[in-house]
């Protein structure tokens, strides 16, 4: 879709989905984390889930954020 001028408009970011992968994300790493800690497996399984469960968590905090600033998406 195009203007009168014929351009189009500006992209959009897809906020809410993000959102909703990084919660996934945060709680599918988080309990893999748990479980892999309470089967006793190695310690870097442990901790790259623990990890990623951290990414998740920040990605959370600047999603909302930009949110809470009124971008859309």
């Amino acid at each position: 879709m195009t203007n009168q001028y014929g351009v189009p408009p500006p992209p959009r970011s897809a906020l809410t989905l993000r959102l909703v992968l990084a919660t996934f994300g945060l709680l599918v790493c988080a309990a893999a984390a748990v479980v892999f800690a309470v089967l006793d497996l190695p310690l870097p399984l442990i901790l790259v889930a623990a990890l990623l469960a951290v990414v998740a968590a920040v990605d959370l905090v600047v999603i909302t954020r930009r949110k809470l600033h009124g971008e859309p998406g």
